[in-house]
């Protein structure tokens, strides 16, 4: 299976899978089904109030014109359809897409939807990384979000040395719930860029444990796991 390493907000590098062709057939397909639906319902609603005109019926469709260019900006890299079939955007380093690459991928899509799709249809089967023509000319590509807790998990085991010395020792105490919310948030940080489960947590550890520090929220949770992998290891 070809995967990209996916860069997280603490310079972690974690593999996730390349989105597969029917992920992409399919996200698309319930896109076009979401926007093909408000249009319609638009043009029904003005059409009823005799309210339709050319210059409406332009206004109206604006919406799809921007369609996937506003949600992958407002959803970190997914559109609704994307978020349905759990894919993602992201650049070849891992990184986070900028605004340019999102453009980049937008103006493109027009020719990849030619001949039935055809054309991203080639591209994604022909390219490495399953890319297609909006995404060669952007450096981006498309991931498939597969557990990313699981596979954070593995990451920080691989990455403890022998010499690791833990700097919470308390959070040998954790319980696997507590371990698997920690990675829930961060995932939700990944995927959505939402901060706040990673503050309630960070805050509830710190306090039930007497643990007192002054490292950020994502460095803080990132070293209690890494603590919490290295102690439960060696029992």
């Amino acid at each position: 299976m070809q995967t990209i390493k996916v860069r997280t907000t603490q310079n972690v590098l974690i593999d996730y899978p390349i989105a597969g062709l029917f992920d992409r057939i399919l996200a698309f397909v319930l896109d076009t089904l979401i926007f093909s639906a408000y249009f319609i319902l638009a043009v029904s609603i003005f059409g009823a109030l005799n309210f339709l005109g050319t210059w409406l019926i332009i206004l109206l469709y604006l919406p799809i014109f921007f369609y996937n260019l506003i949600f992958e900006i407002a959803m970190n890299g997914q559109s609704p359809g994307k978020r349905a079939m759990g894919i993602r955007v992201v650049r070849l380093d891992g990184d986070s897409p900028t605004l340019a690459n999102y453009i980049l991928r937008w103006i493109l899509w027009p020719v990849d939807v030619l001949f039935s799709g055809s054309v991203a249809i080639t591209f994604i089967l022909l390219t490495q990384q399953g890319q297609r023509l909006g995404d060669v000319a952007a450096g981006t590509t498309v991931i498939k979000l597969t557990n990313p807790g699981m596979l954070r998990g593995q990451a920080i085991i691989q990455s403890l040395q022998q010499d690791y010395q833990p700097q919470f020792p308390q959070v040998i105490h954790l319980s696997d719930k507590d371990i698997a919310l920690i990675k829930e948030a961060l995932a939700v940080n990944i995927e959505l860029g939402n901060t706040r489960p990673m503050e309630v947590i960070s805050e509830k550890i710190r306090r039930l444990h007497g643990i007192n520090t002054d490292m950020p929220v994502l460095t803080f949770l990132n070293t209690v796991l890494k603590d919490y992998h290295y102690l439960t290891s060696t029992l």
